[in-house]
Parts: structure tokens; C-alpha cells; sequence
């Protein structure tokens, strides 16, 4: 499966700074959609609320996603990875 992977900064409430990557299938263009996907994740983390646009999200590159990745794609729609400051 080849995936997008969306490159994310997002100001949390505290002040710090969460990076972590969006990866979804490739055929998903649509900006609106990858940001509801990264303001699912902020809400699992406690972060909802926080601003993620095109400033804060934005498409990096294309890869083929691992089998663990594909299975968690076909599962929730989107895979993250937790790059720094997300616990």
C-alpha cells in the first residue's frame, strides 16, 4: 500500500510542541480530511481544540507502508507516528 505522509507540528496547551506524522492511503487528497484524522489523534492525547492547518500539516512524501502500518490503515483509516512530544 503506498501512503502519504503528512509532516505535523502542533502547539499543545502547554506551550510545547507535538511532531508527529499522518501517514494515509495515497488516493486521500483532500486536505480537510487528513486534518480530522490529526485533530482525532490531538483529542486522544487531550490536545483537541488546538490548531492544525496547512501551516501545521502539510504532505512531506510517499512511501509503501510496512504490513503493521497497512493493517492499522485498513483498520482506523490513518496510522501516526509519534515523532516528539505526543505523551
Amino acid at each position: 500500500m503506498k501512503v502519504a505522509v503528512w509532516d505535523t507540528y502542533v502547539e499543545k496547551k502547554d506551550g510545547d510542541t507535538m511532531h508527529f506524522d499522518i501517514l494515509a492511503p495515497s488516493e486521500i487528497t483532500n486536505e480537510i480530511v487528513i486534518h480530522e484524522m490529526g485533530n482525532n489523534y490531538l483529542k486522544s492525547k487531550g490536545q483537541e481544540g488546538q490548531s492544525l492547518t496547512a501551516k501545521e500539516c502539510r504532505l512531506c512524501h510517499m512511501e509503501i507502508a510496512p504490513a503493521e502500518v497497512q493493517r492499522a490503515i485498513e483498520q482506523n483509516g490513518y496510522y501516526i507516528i509519534e515523532m516528539e512530544g505526543c505523551d
